[in-house]
């Protein structure tokens, strides 16, 4: 039974540090760490990079709906020539970053149909996926978990011209919504059409006040790890939890299963230890052995001498 415990103790501990590591893969990540996860896979697409070209990266298929892009400039260019068209994203002259680099990457990230899942606006309703510019330094187009570089238009603003946009509800007031590093969020009016405009970088869209609560999303997965959006995420996160709940259900079986050969084992040495020391005994033994019924019994092998008279000796 010391061996039961020792394989119950032992699968205890295996849940107990494998189970909340898979919950952990599958719990949705922080904005920051989602960013850090597409600068990683921005820059894998820089297979011969050239400057002022656009890469366009592959995200993880657990982030299908998230499309990414990187741009490697020279920061002098940046500041002289800026760049006529970057996706959506229109960069005037005189933008600068700090702290200064010889070359820098503009990573694009559009968000699609995760933009309130990184991005929740109580309150308001996306009509456009959140699209994000950030800058980073190109010297290591290795380099992960880069800490972005701080843009700044110090001229004319850097103009977003969204392109995907639902249309816009009767009576609605549009506003453009910007997110900085720091989560804060600022409303400013649109530019002109569908263009707002920006000083710095970050994440920006479209939005207008919601009068019903907005949907609930698909939980997305942490960066590294996490369900696809949409049925399709759906099912494989139905299929997770699944296999989870199987890898479970089978480490218990297989707990039964050695507890009871275990058992088996016990009582087969046991039984094998009485069998031995049976045939010690009747190996060893000076009387004949008889059964009587089920039970055995030693038995004389000759009688007892028999009596005389006293008499039969006189003379």
């Amino acid at each position: 039974m010391g061996l039961l415990r020792s394989l119950a103790m032992l699968l205890l501990l295996i849940c107990c540090f494998w189970l909340p590591s898979v919950v952990r893969a599958q719990s949705p990540g922080s904005a920051r760490a989602l960013d850090a996860l597409l600068q990683d896979y921005a820059y894998r697409a820089f297979v011969r990079p050239r400057t002022g070209v656009v890469y366009d990266g592959v995200v993880p298929s657990n982030l299908s709906g998230i499309s990414i892009s990187a741009m490697r400039l020279r920061s002098g260019s940046l500041r002289s020539r800026g760049v006529s068209m970057y996706k959506e994203f229109v960069i005037p002259v005189g933008v600068i970053e700090q702290p200064y680099v010889e070359r820098l990457v503009l990573v694009y990230q559009n968000l699609g149909n995760w933009s309130t899942m990184y991005y929740p606006l109580p309150g308001y309703m996306y009509l456009a996926p959140v699209l994000g510019l950030l800058a980073y330094d190109a010297s290591n187009l290795s380099a992960k978990n880069l800490p972005e570089l701080e843009i700044r238009a110090s001229r004319q603003p850097i103009s977003i011209n969204f392109t995907d946009i639902q249309s816009v509800p009767e009576g609605s007031v549009v506003k453009c919504v910007s997110f900085d590093l720091h989560g804060l969020f600022n409303f400013s009016n649109l530019v002109s059409g569908n263009v707002c405009s920006t000083f710095q970088q970050g994440h920006f869209s479209i939005v207008v006040e919601s009068t019903a609560p907005p949907p609930v999303p698909v939980s997305p997965a942490p960066p590294g790890g996490a369900p696809n959006a949409g049925p399709s995420g759906e099912k494989k996160n139905n299929s997770k939890v699944w296999i989870i709940v199987g890898s479970v259900l089978g480490g218990l079986a297989l707990l039964v299963f050695l507890a009871l050969l275990v058992m088996w084992a016990q009582k087969y040495k046991h039984r094998k230890k009485m069998q031995q020391m049976e045939r010690a005994t009747e190996a060893g033994e000076a009387l004949h052995m008889t059964t009587v019924g089920t039970t055995k019994a030693p038995a004389a092998m000759v009688t007892r001498t028999q009596p005389t008279l006293e008499t039969e000796y006189v003379p």
